[in-house]
Order: C-alpha cells, then sequence, then structure tokens
C-alpha cells in the first residue's frame, strides 16, 4: 500500500465532516465568529431548513481585502497566535478550520468591511476553491452567505432530516447562542417568516430579560437564583423549582466562558443537586453560567466544542452541586406556579348550556332575576373589612379532607397541602440536619421484627448493616433470607419497618457496590422518610395540622416531597373567583 498526502480539498473535506455536521453546525461557527468580530446586531435567514442558504450579516469589526483571503485558509485565525496555550482560549473560535470546511462543502461568500475603512470586499469559496476578494458593496460588518449546503458531498445530505427539523436545530443554536450574549440583539427569518427578535439588554437585569424573552416570564417566576464563587470559578443563573421539572432533559442550559456545552461534568452535577428533590424519570429546568480562567478549562477537546474539560473537575462539580442546593433552599417552601395553573385547569368545569345563555340577560333582566332570589347584585353589599391580623405564608388550618389533604386559609386564598408528601420532606430534612450533626437518634423496637427477604436481597441488606447503623437502622441477619430489625430511626416514629427493609433492599441492588450510603444520603433518607411520615388517612388534630404548616414554612425545600411531587397547591382569592365565573 503506497502513503501519500491527501490533496488539501480532501483534507478540507474530512475536516468539514468534523465541523460541519449538519445546518445548525454551520449557524454556530459563523455566529460564535460574530460574536468575536465584537458584534452587537447579529441577523440569521435561513431557507430550505439551511441547506439552501444560512445568511449570518453582523456589525463587527470586519475584514480588509487581505484579511478576507486569510480567513477562508485552513489553520488562519485571528484569534490565537503560535505563542499562546491551546488551553487558554478566551474566544468563542479558535480551531481556524471552520470557513475553509464550509466552504469545501458549500457555495460560501464572504462580505467584509473593516471597520473605518471606506471600501468592502468580497470574496467566494465554492466546493473548496477559492476565488479572488472583489469590491463590493456593503455598509459595515460582515455578511456570510452559504448556499447549496454538502451540494459537494451529497451522500451528508441524506442523513440531514426534514426542513422543519433542521431548522428547529439552528433556532435551538441560535437561542443558545443569545442567552449567553445578551448585550447584542439577534433577529432569525426562516423563509422571511421572524422567527426570533431579541433587543440587546444590558445592565445587572440584562441576564433576566434576555432568559424570561427566550425561555418566557414562566420559567423566571419559577426558578431560584444562582450565585455562588469558588476559588475564582463564579456560577451564576437560575435553576428551576423541582415542582418545574420536565420528562426530558431538553430544558438544561449550560455555558462554559459564554460557550453553550452539553458537559457530561456539567450535567452531572445539575442532576446530583436535585437528587433528593426529584424522581429519576424527571429533570430540572435551568440555564446556568459557569466563570472559569481560561488556563483552567481546555475547550479544544472536541470538533463542534461542545465538551470541556476541567483542570479540577471536582472543584467545578462541587461549586455546582452546592450552589444549587442552596440556591433551592433559599426558594423555601415556594412551589411552582403552574401547579395552581394545572389545578384550576382540572377544577373549572364546563358550563351548561343553560347558563352560559342567562349570562347574557341585559341589566334589568339581570335585577329582576335577583330579586326573585332576594339575592343583590355584585357593588350592592356593603364589604366588611376583615380584622387586622397578620396570617403566616401558608396560612391556619381549617379542615382536613379524606383524611389525607389540610385545608388552610391564607390571607387572600386557600392552601391544599398533601399531609403525607409535606411530612415525607419534613422528616427527610430532619435526617439531614441530624446526620450533619451527631447522628441519626435511634429508637429500641419493644419486639424486634423479622423481615423475609430472598437471600440476595438480604445479604445486601446485611452487608451494610454498619451504615445503616450510623443512619439510625439496626439489623442482623436472622437465618437465610431473614433481617431482624432492633432499632429505627426515632424521628421515623412508628415506621412500615417491613416496607422500608424490602425498598432499601431493593435500591441497594442498583447501587453501585463500592459507593458509600452517605454517598448516597439522599436517596437512603428520602426512602426512610417515605415510611416514617405521616400517611395518607390519617385524621390529625387542628394543633397537628397548624404545627406541619409552621414547620413548612421554616423548612427548605418544603415545596416538593423527595421525589419532586409538590406538597401544597395555593389558590388565591382572584383564582376561586375564576372558577366561580366571578372574573
Amino acid at each position: 500500500m503506497t502513503i501519500r498526502v491527501l490533496s488539501e480539498r480532501t483534507v478540507n473535506r474530512i475536516a468539514a465532516g468534523e465541523v460541519v455536521e449538519r445546518p445548525a453546525s454551520a449557524l454556530k461557527e459563523l455566529v460564535e465568529n460574530a460574536l468575536d468580530a465584537g458584534a452587537r446586531r447579529i441577523e440569521v435567514a435561513i431557507e430550505g431548513g439551511g441547506r439552501s442558504l444560512i445568511s449570518v450579516s453582523d456589525d463587527g469589526i470586519g475584514m480588509t481585502a487581505a484579511e478576507l483571503a486569510l480567513a477562508v485558509e485552513r489553520h488562519a485565525t485571528s484569534k490565537i497566535s503560535d505563542d499562546d496555550d491551546l488551553t487558554a482560549i478566551a474566544t468563542l473560535g479558535f480551531r481556524g478550520e471552520a470557513l475553509p470546511s464550509i466552504g469545501a462543502v458549500s457555495r460560501l461568500r464572504i462580505t467584509s468591511r473593516a471597520r473605518g475603512s471606506d471600501a468592502a470586499w468580497t470574496l467566494a469559496v465554492e466546493g473548496g476553491r477559492k476565488g479572488a476578494a472583489e469590491p463590493a458593496a456593503l455598509g459595515s460588518g460582515t455578511r456570510v452567505e452559504v448556499r447549496d449546503l454538502f451540494y459537494a458531498t451529497p451522500a451528508r445530505l441524506k442523513f440531514l432530516k426534514n426542513d422543519r427539523t433542521e431548522a428547529g436545530h439552528i433556532l435551538d443554536t441560535l437561542r443558545r447562542l443569545a442567552m449567553a450574549h445578551p448585550e447584542a440583539a439577534f433577529e432569525f427569518t426562516d423563509e422571511g417568516r421572524m422567527l426570533l427578535k431579541l433587543p440587546a439588554v444590558g445592565g445587572e437585569g440584562g441576564l433576566r430579560k434576555r432568559l424570561a424573552a427566550i425561555l418566557g416570564d414562566e420559567f423566571i417566576n419559577n426558578a431560584a437564583a444562582v450565585a455562588a464563587e469558588r476559588e475564582g470559578a463564579r456560577l451564576s443563573g437560575f435553576a428551576g423549582l423541582p415542582t418545574y421539572s420536565r420528562g426530558t432533559a431538553q430544558q438544561q442550559y449550560l455555558f462554559v466562558n459564554g460557550r453553550p456545552v452539553r458537559d457530561k461534568l456539567l450535567v452531572g452535577a445539575l442532576r446530583g443537586a436535585y437528587a433528593d428533590v426529584l424522581a429519576r424519570d424527571r429533570h430540572p429546568v435551568a440555564a446556568l453560567f459557569l466563570d472559569v480562567d481560561p488556563q483552567t478549562v481546555d475547550v479544544n477537546v472536541h470538533p463542534a466544542k461542545a465538551e470541556v474539560r476541567f483542570r479540577d473537575a471536582g472543584l467545578i462539580r462541587g461549586l455546582i452541586v452546592g450552589a444549587l442546593k442552596h440556591a433551592l433552599a433559599e426558594a423555601g417552601h415556594r412551589t411552582a406556579s403552574t401547579v395552581t395553573t394545572a389545578a384550576l385547569g382540572l377544577a373549572r368545569p364546563p358550563l351548561p348550556s343553560s347558563w352560559q345563555h342567562s349570562f347574557s340577560l341585559p341589566a334589568p333582566r339581570l335585577r329582576e332575576a335577583a330579586a326573585a332570589y332576594q339575592a343583590p347584585l355584585p357593588g350592592e353589599v356593603e364589604e366588611i373589612a376583615p380584622p387586622p391580623v397578620e396570617t403566616p405564608p401558608l396560612g391556619y388550618a381549617r379542615a382536613q379532607l379524606h383524611n389525607t389533604y389540610i385545608v388552610a386559609e391564607t390571607a387572600d386564598g386557600l392552601i391544599l397541602v398533601d399531609q403525607h408528601a409535606a411530612h415525607e420532606r419534613l422528616v427527610m430534612e430532619r435526617m439531614k440536619r441530624q446526620m450533619a450533626s451527631s447522628g441519626v437518634a435511634r429508637q429500641a423496637l419493644l419486639l424486634p421484627e423479622v423481615v423475609e427477604l430472598d437471600p440476595a436481597a438480604a445479604d445486601r441488606v446485611i452487608a451494610r448493616a454498619e451504615e445503616l447503623a450510623a443512619l439510625g437502622l439496626v439489623v442482623e441477619a436472622f437465618g437465610n433470607g431473614a433481617v431482624l430489625v432492633r432499632e429505627t430511626p426515632a424521628l421515623l416514629g412508628r415506621a412500615d419497618v417491613k416496607g422500608l427493609i424490602m425498598d432499601l433492599a431493593d435500591e441497594l441492588a442498583e447501587m453501585d457496590a463500592a459507593l458509600s450510603l452517605t454517598e448516597r444520603l439522599d436517596e437512603v433518607c428520602a426512602t426512610m422518610a417515605c415510611h416514617g411520615s405521616v400517611r395518607a388517612g390519617r385524621r390529625l388534630t387542628i394543633d397537628e395540622m397548624n404545627a406541619l404548616l409552621r414547620e413548612m414554612e421554616a423548612t427548605p425545600r418544603s415545596g416538593q416531597c423527595n421525589h419532586g411531587r409538590p406538597t401544597y397547591i395555593a389558590l388565591s382569592g382572584a383564582d376561586i373567583e375564576r372558577l366561580f365565573g366571578r372574573r
């Protein structure tokens, strides 16, 4: 076999396979170049899902004719020098082959006017063949047009999805870049239809405004602000309340030094921070921005710059987990407003057609109908002001429904509390506090309880006996396939011992044997708390209900149970009026 050097055209096409996976990949490279050029306004237009046309115009510093010719050469860049360390990249673009790679598989045209220059220039690259720079007309900045993407490599076209799907990927890419750069204005049109229009926003509240414009006010209203710093690494952004979770991880937006990434370390840290407040099949919603010294992170480990490598991964993970747990704890007993919205949707029945007709009666007929029933019309009753008494956030208990739900009256509405879910969270938080201080207090069972399991399950529990004892659960072997329980955590009260041991055995089967229980403390505490909580179906006194409400107000994360479900639903007076058609 003869060894030979590949042609420049072939090399460019190989590079394009790494960098330009689909139209969204090309768009990402072009927009990052615009941002690195200091652009404060970026306009994107596509046709045919990006296959027919991708156009990116910016008001950045622009290029001279000589710079334009160099920009489409492989490994030519203005963003690093030969003396720079490739592990200290401070810009978004850096690889050097993006433009020539795009030009190798499309019909590329770049038109640019250098800031302060009185002339603009244009240059075309078609299937890797570069033309000469020519005079052109352009007010300022740079315009890049990519036409017929992958025409030079038809096999790649077979892997693309339909136009709508590819346009969706482009929109998602542009939204992520816009989140990280609120100081720049963005516009996006697809086949002439405006799909995104974001004005530049600056100042202290700029990020909040940009996230609200992209993700919606609902996200901001149901998220906790995150701000933390450790050893030069800074984390900021917003983390959704656990009750505002989703069934997929699609709405997790993570950034490192302004660069959108899908990094396993960051995703794992985000997941770990919510471990004790979300079920395994639910995913948090978050927009988090990590800023670190460029020398402590390598962004050159992935062709599409989607992954990074940190010098001190443990520091970054600890910062993220700690900051998010603190932010969620600061949120206290807050629960997502979407819970109330969903409840209103379920509770509002359709009106009978005869009722709907009666609402259209003229005023005189309404007065006649009201008089017939001796009922005053709205506005004819003198309102009596309530006493000037301060009501706590979760109000005062008034009743218990089906021995399961607590009804509390607040200053302007009512609260409906799931007593088991709420107490489950309170018990878990108590266990965690005891573990952090003096250890979990234990209570001896009057009669030790024997729990029958299959031999393998019993062996898993007994193998962890010493660690379980530190958590307040004292067990020992009792023949083949049986576990004897002598003591349980005191704060569990009259716990369901059999159910607790069986659930722990199942949980240990899924747990890495190399991990200690303290490393999975949240999950173990959640399992124990579930079996020691006030059960649905237990009658509570008014004093017990009020005590539960007051403890919820003082306990972090009490707005959701250990599985991420809401512990209460709040209905304001206005919500109740809407239910009855009064608003």
